[in-house]
């Protein structure tokens, strides 16, 4: 190691207070906003931020060197296997040549030094059984450890990885050592400022048995303001056993208690080289002298004749170097004398809780995000089905518009704020309604919402948005994590996506499912990753528990659906009058469904000559007519099944209905309209009376080949089922969520057994 790298380095640690290194104290005020910038881009989502194929545990350090991470590696991958979970490594082999992601010993060239590095030399020479692959994009990495079967990756020094999420961040901190000048790099050791370790799930105080009760005190007293101390470790660094290398460069099996005597010459090529030569002192092996390379420097063939003649010159015994120098000694080239190489490993402290933590950790948690009531009623047939897939998981809901109400009705917990408005949602086609809702707090709520999710951050995997672009965006804003996208709201029958749309889907988005193959193909063309197995709103069909419902009443049987915002309270008497004049007409069986978010009795009272019968099951007219509205309160799907033709003035459920082959008959205004341009000729429109309802509904009952014909184009336009349910596949496989939980559960069962 040169003479100014040695200064620099003694500077950084703090061990020397004044230094003309001080003059780099400034820089760090350049370094911190810059770091601080990048954290920032990558946590809204502006630069990318991917989950890996497996359940991943990184190891990873807020220092330049030193902290162990290497015996880490190895000692999670052992304890790991002991709890029947196969894990792999992911290392970016330092200094070693770009190229695609390889696995050591599966030619002769992964076994190079210049194309693995000497990190995973080493570690796949202690772990024999152990897949360990080298690569600097670290997601193809854990994709290729997957493709060779296992488990979980565990991925070394990837702290500052943030391309890549991670299930458990754990940061190692140099008990000896532990922010040595407290500035940031160029000024000190430090790569990030002290708030990184927030970021950080679990730290391990590594070298705890070369540091005294009140060093450990003083780190986790710095480490407070970031992190609860229940999260904080200690570990021990200890001598495994001996490596002998004899002089005609072969080794030679050490006994287990066996501890070279004698006079040597350390040497050194690591990030903590300080720490090395205590932790022979601590053995009491006796050093006649210490030669100190730089970081993963390869000894030449020069090096060590100068190793040889400082040997001779000092009459020592032999040569001591680490396990990792070992790897960058080149083949053939021995020393004169014989060379030991002590392997270390990690003791933790508190072996249970240190488990326990990791298991916490572990737990799998999805989110299923929905911009919209139809989106909702989508949301909740998706987490149903996440949930009877992924039974460890944990599947929550984060809803934008309303309270989630759809989501709790089904037991599945609801971690947004409530957003309730006047207009029932995010407004898109009426300006008087939008400023209503902004009068009524929408800016504050909208704030609140993104507080919240970013309050989650680090919490779930991908997210899964049921909606549209706007929901997408709002998840990476908040989370950074690239999300799925059920694309319920757009199509090329509908306007199309825009360009930025595309652009955002492309970069930004896992996995684009679209409602019909034509959007599907546009996006495509787009280079959206973008698939169609069916039209998500179609889904809703699984929501019907056969038999659920039956239609007992005489006549036609007319569907009646007032819609699932505010406004449904005052449109029920627009609907009702429709059925008091229909039922006029012909014979009919009149069942309304209301939408989950709508109060049934709160609507029965504010209808106009209506009144709801004692056990609540039935809207009873109190005109001369004597018409009856049967109230159906299971799922849409339920009734729909059995109705001839819809009165509705619903949005997500007027369009399954439509698919069902029901005939909708809705009234003419501006998202009916767009709405129109989906269903086409399974709709018809009519100015808000109840006349022109009543009319039209009759007017379809009484032609056959009309029916037929809005029958056939609902089942045409809408398309078919499937999409929900290959979504849950992509997160089981290519997403690796099953992985997730498999892991999860048999890690469980081995603590629990424990």
């Amino acid at each position: 190691m040169s003479v100014l790298l040695r200064s620099y380095l003694k500077y950084a640690r703090g061990e020397s207070r004044l230094s003309p290194w001080m003059l780099l104290y400034p820089l760090q005020y350049v370094a911190k906003p810059l770091m601080k910038l990048r954290i920032g881009l990558y946590n809204r989502g502006i630069f990318s931020v991917t989950d890996p194929a497996l359940p991943t545990i990184s190891i990873g350090n807020n220092s330049l060197g030193g902290t162990n991470k290497t015996p880490m590696v190895d000692y999670m991958v052992r304890h790991l296997r002991d709890a029947g979970i196969k894990a792999g490594i992911v290392s970016r082999g330092y200094k070693a040549k770009d190229h695609p992601p390889l696995w050591i010993g599966q030619d002769r060239k992964s076994t190079d030094r210049d194309f693995a590095g000497d990190e995973p030399l080493m570690l796949a020479k202690r772990l024999p059984d152990t897949k360990v692959v080298v690569s600097r994009n670290r997601l193809e990495g854990v994709k290729l450890l997957a493709a060779l079967g296992a488990d979980l990756a565990v991925t070394d020094d990837t702290f500052q990885h943030k391309k890549m999420a991670r299930d458990v961040d754990i940061v190692l901190i140099d008990s000896t050592c532990p922010f040595g000048n407290g500035n940031v790099i160029p000024a000190g050791l430090m790569r990030e400022p002290m708030s990184a370790f927030g970021r950080a799930d679990i730290i391990v105080l590594t070298k705890a048995n070369h540091a005294s009760a009140k060093q450990i005190d003083d780190i986790k007293k710095k480490l407070s303001p970031y992190i609860s101390e229940d999260c904080i470790f200690t570990a021990d660094l200890k001598l495994e056993r001996w490596i002998t290398i004899n002089s005609d460069g072969n080794a030679e099996d050490t006994p287990k208690d066996f501890v070279p005597h004698g006079r040597y010459i350390a040497l050194s090529a690591i990030g903590n080289p300080d720490g090395f030569y205590k932790f022979l002192a601590d053995l009491g092996v006796e050093i006649a002298d210490k030669r100190t390379f730089r970081d993963h420097h390869t000894l030449t063939a020069e090096d060590i004749a100068q190793l040889d003649e400082l040997a001779n010159a000092r009459n020592a015994d032999g040569f001591i170097c680490t396990e990792k120098d070992l790897m960058n000694i080149p083949s053939g080239t021995v020393f004169r004398k014989k060379l030991y190489v002590p392997t270390i490993t990690i003791s933790m402290h508190e072996p249970l809780l240190f488990k326990k933590k990791i298991l916490s950790k572990l737990k799998p948690y999805f989110l299923v995000t929905s911009n919209g009531h139809g989106e909702d009623a989508i949301g909740v047939v998706l987490a149903k089905k996440l949930k009877e897939r992924f039974k460890s998981a944990q599947i929550d809901a984060f809803t934008l518009v309303g309270s989630g109400k759809a989501y709790t009705k089904n037991n599945i917990r609801v971690v947004s704020p409530p957003s309730e408005m006047p207009s029932g949602g995010v407004v898109k086609y009426n300006i008087s309604d939008l400023v209503g809702d902004m009068r009524h707090g929408l800016r504050d709520t909208i704030i609140e919402q993104h507080d919240t999710m970013r309050s989650l951050r680090g919490r779930y995997r991908a997210p899964i948005c049921v909606g549209d672009v706007y929901l997408l965006v709002s998840l990476l804003w908040c989370q950074g994590m690239r999300p799925l996208l059920i694309a319920t709201a757009k199509s090329v029958h509908l306007n199309g996506h825009i360009y930025i749309e595309k652009w955002l889907m492309r970069k930004r988005a896992h996995l684009v499912w679209t409602r019909d193959e034509e959007t599907a193909a546009e996006l495509t063309k787009a280079q959206v990753p973008a698939v169609f197995y069916g039209n998500p709103i179609m889904d809703l069909l699984d929501e019907a528990a056969e038999p659920a419902f039956a239609w007992n009443g005489k006549g036609a049987k007319i569907l009646l659906l007032p819609g699932s915002r505010p406004r449904a309270y005052e449109d029920i008497n627009l609907i009702l009058d429709a059925v008091t004049l229909l039922s006029r007409m012909t014979e009919c069986c009149f069942v309304m469904v209301p939408a989950p978010t709508i109060d049934v009795g709160k609507m029965a009272e504010s209808t106009h000559g209506w009144k709801m019968s004692d056990d609540g099951k039935k809207l009873i007219c109190s005109s001369e007519s004597h018409a009856e509205v049967f109230v159906c309160r299971e799922p849409l799907a339920a009734a729909a099944c059995g109705a001839e033709i819809l009165i509705g003035l619903g949005g997500t459920a007027n369009q399954l209905c439509a698919g069902l082959g029901i005939p909708v008959i809705s009234i003419i205004e501006r998202g009916k309209l767009r709405q129109k341009k989906l269903l086409r000729e399974a709709e018809i429109l009519v100015p808000p009376e109840a006349e022109k309802l009543a009319e039209a509904a009759f007017k379809v009952l009484s032609d056959s080949k009309l029916r037929k014909k809005m029958q056939e184009a609902g089942i045409r336009n809408l398309g078919r089922t499937g999409a929900l349910d290959n979504a849950v596949e992509y997160c089981a496989k290519d997403m690796g969520w099953d992985a997730r939980c498999r892991v999860y559960e048999k890690y469980e069962k081995y603590i629990n057994e424990g």
